[in-house]
């Protein structure tokens, strides 16, 4: 069993989504919620991934495939398709979201 395994469908959908670089604002706004319970949905999955910040959750979520994990959230017809582009600087990682 992954570490993944152990997230629910909706810490799995909001994981994805901060991959995609989308804000808590923006996440609670698809999902119909608050930002505070993305950010409680956010803390739960920090611990059981063992990841401290945003950046490092969508690192794991690169490195552990990613796109999978949008596939994932697939199983949600409700959410609109997210654009997110993205380039690395001298500051680090930037991404533009593109929301329909």
């Amino acid at each position: 069993m992954t570490p993944r395994d152990g997230l629910t469908s909706k810490e799995i959908e909001v994981a994805t989504l901060v991959w995609q670089g989308l804000t808590n604002r923006e996440i609670g706004k698809l999902t119909g919620t608050t930002e505070q319970v993305v950010k409680n949905h956010l803390r739960c999955t920090f611990d059981k991934l063992g990841v401290w910040s945003r950046l490092e959750l969508a690192l794991y979520v690169a490195s552990h495939g990613g796109k999978s994990w949008a596939e994932e959230a697939s199983r949600f017809p409700d959410l609109p398709a997210v654009r997110s582009t993205g380039s690395v600087g001298k500051t680090g990682i930037h991404t533009r979201t593109t929301l329909p």
